[in-house]
């Protein structure tokens, strides 16, 4: 196989953002994002609506990469997908249209997991300095809050996660509490720069091993918030930026910690983060932190953090350079090993 020049079209459908981008070889022609503000008002991902929003969306997200990268699909070399996991809907949406393109165009079809594709964001080239193998990966989003252990561009072993709640959960109802929108994690981010991150102590939960736990947490918040609007109605408002960033402040505690404990016992001292929450700025700024104990730490740009298809398409090319393809069984799959 001629791997020289490669154009791959990716897709990812997993959740709420619609997205299509082209590779050629390892550098991105052009990532497009169609986010779902439907959402918005319900506070969170409605999946029916999430799966009918990707049906309206593909076909123009997939048409403008194509301008945008400047070819035409009979230039393209294969087609990456996201497997999994995810919404059921949003992903068949993804997959299928992956399938039907790659049949029509007769290219191969690769699947790719959701997880990995933010793992090897680092390696999309960009001129940035990358990591070496082993690293260690950890993924933090809506969805997921993992440290993996990646010896390759696809062998990856988790060793620290959830056992309920992911990080960005723990953001966004934290912030349904205050009385913030959605998505509330951003929000709590510009807000707490503002703000005294000691104000008000919250518990860190204690979970095994290098495992985490955020359902507590969310608890102790709900309770705190209660009590004290219960003596001042108007507490919230009065002190909602501090509020901010006292919950910041633990959440990147509860977060480092398990971290560090996973360095100390991998003797893995590279470190990178991926997936939405790591747009956090204090989750950045405390990674970067630990370069002065000697870590190597690797932050992606911010186009790739949050959900997007350039992810999902490097993971694809380093599996189109293994001639590791799909079938047409393959299927979407909601829940999915790394």
């Amino acid at each position: 196989m001629d791997t020289q020049i490669s154009y791959i079209l990716a897709i990812e459908s997993s959740c709420d953002d619609t997205s299509c981008a082209i590779l050629k070889n390892d550098r991105v022609l052009s990532n497009v994002v169609a986010g779902q503000e439907i959402h918005e008002k319900y506070g969170g991902v409605v999946p029916e609506l999430a799966s009918r929003a990707h049906q309206s969306n593909i076909v123009p997200v997939v048409d403008q990469a194509l301008k945008q990268a400047g070819i035409v699909k009979d230039d393209l070399t294969a087609i990456a997908f996201t497997r999994g996991p995810g919404l059921m809907g949003s992903l068949l949406v993804g997959s299928s249209f992956a399938k039907s393109l790659s049949l029509a165009l007769n290219i191969p079809l690769i699947d790719v997991h959701h997880m990995h594709g933010h793992i090897l964001a680092h390696f999309i080239n960009e001129d940035q300095k990358i990591p070496d193998f082993p690293f260690l990966g950890v993924t933090i989003s809506g969805g997921h809050t993992q440290i993996v252990k990646v010896t390759d561009y696809h062998e990856m072993e988790v060793i620290g996660t959830t056992q309920d709640d992911a990080i960005g959960e723990a953001f966004d109802k934290s912030g349904k509490m205050l009385g913030l929108g959605y998505p509330a994690g951003p929000q709590i981010d510009k807000l707490a720069q503002e703000g005294d991150p000691r104000k008000f102590p919250f518990p860190v939960p204690k979970a095994p091993d290098l495992n985490y736990s955020f359902s507590g947490f969310k608890t102790a918040v709900l309770y705190f918030i209660q009590r004290e609007v219960k003596k001042n109605s108007d507490f919230v408002k009065e002190n909602l930026k501090d509020i901010c960033a006292s919950i910041q402040y633990t959440l990147i505690k509860i977060l480092f910690q398990k971290v560090e404990k996973a360095v100390k016992q991998t003797g893995i001292k590279s470190v990178a983060i991926g997936g939405g929450v790591s747009a956090n700025s204090g989750i950045r700024g405390q990674l970067l932190s630990y370069e002065t104990k000697g870590w190597n730490v690797f932050i992606p740009p911010f186009q790739y953090t949050t959900d997007n298809a350039a992810m999902i398409g490097i993971s694809g090319y380093f599996k189109y350079l293994e001639g590791n393809f799909s079938g047409m069984e393959v299927t979407a799959s909601p829940r999915i090993e790394m």
